[in-house]
């Protein structure tokens, strides 16, 4: 049994997949703290992975994926005192069978570059990856499998928190769709404005996208909010929750 532990670093959230070779076993969400060290991501690691009875000293190989600087550090030095092996980091001067076709390749970060490969991979080409995180990433892959660029906009929570603490007579309410568009109450009101509202956002920018494409592309929904937003939203055919793990496992397996 060959074990990588692959780690895909948020700025919300942190999502850790083990995998047996080319088998995901389980997959585990945490909140991302940036100040954490690596004795402390040591220990969570580990009680996670007992779940599954397995441990971290018994694991292969750490495969990370991070847009957090503080956090990428704690789990490289976590890998060489409990691992004792060097973390595989996704980043400049490795290879990931992607062609960066934009202006300055060394932005792209390693989520986007683990998407367009899993997707391409798993769905071919083109696609339209549409990652719902801190931020919502569409990202867009040609029919080669290139990365060719996409959109930011400001995730589904984000927009939210904004929204609650700067109106001070509304409060919290859960990111679920309520029955209709015309609220009665202000928590309906709420719940239909976020949630509808961010339908409309993710459909137009959907459709900007396709209309400037040669090809009809296949679009795909991952991220934490995947399963809420997609099945709301015209145009996503597929969800596929553990693409960026699947891709971080990838680009190990081009490099090992």
């Amino acid at each position: 049994m060959t074990t990588v532990l692959a780690i895909d670093v948020g700025n919300t959230n942190i999502v850790v997949g083990a995998y047996d070779k080319d088998r995901l076993i389980r997959t585990w969400r945490l909140v991302t703290v940036h100040d954490r060290t690596e004795d402390e991501l040591a220990v969570m690691l580990d009680g996670l992975l007992g779940q599954e009875d397995l441990a971290l000293d018994e694991i292969d190989a750490l495969v990370l994926g991070s847009v957090v600087p503080p956090l990428t550090q704690a789990f490289t030095r976590l890998a060489e005192r409990y691992l004792d092996r060097a973390a595989f980091i996704v980043g400049p001067g490795i290879k990931t069978g992607v062609r960066l076709r934009v202006d300055n390749p060394s932005e792209v970060g390693a989520d986007r570059i683990a998407n367009t490969l899993a997707a391409h991979r798993r769905y071919g080409g083109p696609a339209v990856i549409v990652d719902f995180g801190t931020t919502t990433n569409f990202d867009v892959v040609s029919a080669e499998g290139d990365f060719l660029g996409g959109s930011f906009a400001p995730g589904l929570e984000v927009s939210a928190e904004s929204l609650f603490g700067r109106a001070s007579r509304l409060f919290r309410v859960p990111l679920t769709p309520p029955a209709t568009a015309i609220g009665k109450n202000t928590a309906d009101c709420l719940r239909s404005g976020i949630v509808f509202g961010y339908v409309g956002l993710v459909e137009g920018l959907l459709a900007r996208i396709v209309a400037e494409l040669p090809a009809k592309p296949t679009v795909i929904a991952t991220g934490g909010l995947a399963a809420t937003i997609a099945p709301l939203a015209k145009g996503i055919e597929k969800v596929d929750e553990d693409l960026t793990l699947e891709g971080l496992r990838l680009l190990y397996e081009l490099n090992a």
